[in-house]
């Protein structure tokens, strides 16, 4: 098994594609793309290089960073050109179930036997794909998130045939590239999608009923949940504001809206055995001594404070200010 990624493939030269390739490339990683033409692949490299050389200039990366992509990023005009080598290939083909199947089989034929192989997709679970893949052991999904070089979480969903040797160097090189690895099962949806999806589910569901527009309904969650969530996530609230206010607050909306918003058992048996969350110093998964929450605290009040001034910096996202918002602009 690869214990360290030294060389990477990146089938597919489309956006999410390429954008993984730039960032590995900025990061002194060699990376190879390719796509189902010799044009395709070119095109992809020359659109990351102006992606990047954008983005210095406008200081958003450091000096140097196209220099370094163009000597790292190379495009290969077929894909067994591109798999040859390398040390991990990663499939960014469209989310479809048979496309994927060949591309992978394709990509284990022609590939090192040791070679780490890991898909981008964002719904399909590795089960059904694992069987196109020689040696499936070396098999996992590596998602990234649109757009793949901004954002830094990635999903690394093990199938039942993945050998978990495989996920320290995949780890080992997302952290050369201040991306960070969280390891899931192959559950539908994975966490990411399993979670936006019930989100917009519910958002477009108080639209429809009438119970308040589709701009006030992001405007809460911008300004609510959105703006805790980069710092204090749904679990860690659970600690947070109380195990037992959230077991409570379950009854009340199961008993409105059905099962679906049933308390988990993980949670009712924890606020059995009295875990109230930092309340009482004893969380969901973890305690919480006394000297610790004063620091919490402040900590909170420090990155709760330094979002709101990001947000009043950069203002609304382009073209979606209201009136109101758009009149309280400066002249």
């Amino acid at each position: 098994m690869i214990e360290r990624i030294e060389r990477v493939a990146v089938v597919g030269a489309g956006y999410m594609g390429t954008g993984i390739a730039q960032r590995l490339a900025a990061a002194g990683v060699a990376v190879t793309v390719t796509d189902a033409t010799p044009e395709q692949a070119e095109q992809g490299r020359a659109r990351a290089l102006r992606d990047v050389a954008r983005d210095v200039e406008a200081g958003l990366l450091p000096a140097g960073t196209t220099d370094a992509v163009e000597a790292n990023l190379t495009p290969a005009a077929t894909l067994e050109d591109a798999v040859r080598d390398a040390d991990f290939i990663e499939e960014v083909v469209p989310e479809v179930l048979d496309i994927k199947r060949d591309v992978l089989a394709r990509i284990s034929a022609a590939a090192t036997p040791d070679a780490i192989i890991g898909s981008n997709t964002s719904t399909i679970p590795v089960r059904r794909m694992a069987d196109a893949v020689e040696r499936p052991e070396r098999f996992l999904v590596v998602h990234w998130s649109n757009p793949a070089h901004l954002v830094p979480g990635v999903e690394l969903v093990v199938g039942e045939h993945t050998d978990r040797g495989v996920l320290d160097p995949v780890k080992a090189l997302l952290a050369r590239a201040s991306w960070v690895g969280a390891v899931v099962g192959d559950a539908p949806g994975f966490v990411l999608n399993r979670l936006q999806y019930a989100l917009v589910r519910e958002a477009l569901l108080l639209v429809s009923e009438g119970h308040a527009t589709a701009e006030d309904v992001d405007i809460v969650l911008r300004t609510t949940l959105g703006f805790r969530m980069p710092f204090i996530p749904p679990i860690a609230m659970l600690d947070m504001a109380g195990l037992d206010v959230y077991d409570k607050c379950f009854g009340l909306l199961q008993a409105e809206l059905g099962d679906r918003f049933s308390a988990p058992s993980v949670l009712t048996e924890a606020v059995a055995d009295g875990r109230h969350g930092m309340k009482n110093g004893r969380g969901l998964f973890r305690d919480y001594p006394p000297e610790t929450l004063d620091e919490i605290a402040a900590w909170r009040a420090k990155a709760y404070t330094g979002m709101s001034r990001l947000l009043a910096e950069l203002g609304p996202m382009p073209g979606t200010q209201t009136e109101t918002e758009t009149e309280e602009l400066p002249a």
